[in-house]
């Protein structure tokens, strides 16, 4: 079952030099329930735009957008109870401890006591979280943190989940810690976005991957998939490989990466909005 569904996805910004920079241009994959799906590209390439507008913090161009079968546009407050949300820059209060910090956003949700405390105990359990329940956010080291925003995420038992980069910076064996909670997850069935530059990662979470590259889906699907149509087993490889690709394209097309027209991007849709 496909709990996001983006097709056709724009996002563009005024710019003074050329009039309009297109962050996403026709961006589509879906994601399924128990499933990892891997959004992966270099610095720039439109991944945080794509998750943000996933997340309802960004509006798109044009395009459609749903998630647990809810419009990001029209339906925004229901996609925020579908989703958890986990980057590497999630902010802590520093004067929240552990517990205050996820008590706090459970009663965002309005979830009633009787289902909150439950909830909160399974994933301090969960997370091996128990230690620094009380520690206030600004003692927490970064692991501690970084649990700290996934069990906040996870405090409404969202279907669909959203990281982020959330590995960044992480030690390895908070870094190992976290990939073993992502694997956990999609085996209770949850829909997982996985935005990393770690290809490691990828190679151990990832059932299905998108690669964007300037705002656009260059190629997707297992790694198997990939591998194959690529006659090139290694991953890291394969993605320079195609990055490369790409550049080149643009090249014989005298085409400026990032900068285009919104031809393609209104072509049959409607413009939604702009930031």
């Amino acid at each position: 079952m496909d709990l996001v569904q983006v097709q056709n996805l724009c996002k563009s910004y005024p710019d003074s030099a050329q009039g309009e920079f297109i962050a996403l241009d026709n961006v589509s994959f879906t994601a399924r329930a128990g499933e990892v799906f891997g959004l992966l590209g270099p610095n720039g390439a439109g991944k945080t735009t794509a998750l943000r507008i996933l997340a309802t913090i960004l509006q798109p161009t044009s395009g459609s957008v749903r998630v647990f079968n809810f419009d990001v546009t029209t339906q925004a407050d229901l996609v925020r109870h579908s989703i958890g949300f986990v980057s590497n820059n999630t902010a802590i209060y520093d004067r929240m401890s552990a517990w205050e910090m996820v008590e706090f956003f459970g009663r965002l949700y309005a979830l009633p006591d009787d289902h909150l405390y439950p909830r909160m105990e399974k994933l301090f359990r969960l997370l091996q979280m128990e230690d620094f329940k009380e520690c206030p956010g600004a003692k927490m080291s970064t692991g501690m943190k970084q649990k700290t925003s996934i069990a906040r995420a996870l405090i409404h038992d969202p279907p669909v989940l959203i990281f982020d980069e959330a590995s960044l910076g992480l030690d390895v064996m908070v870094a190992r810690a976290l990939q073993s909670i992502v694997m956990d997850l999609r085996d209770h069935g949850k829909c997982i976005i996985y935005s990393t530059h770690i290809m490691r990662e990828v190679e151990r979470l990832c059932d299905r991957v998108a690669i964007i590259y300037k705002g656009k889906v260059i190629d997707s699907g297992t790694l198997e998939d990939l591998a194959d149509r690529h006659s090139q087993k290694d991953f890291e490889e394969l993605f320079f490989q195609l990055l490369t690709m790409d550049d080149n394209k643009s090249r014989q097309n005298g085409t400026c990466p990032g900068l285009s027209s919104l031809s393609g991007c209104n072509e049959n849709s409607t413009r939604i909005g702009t930031l």
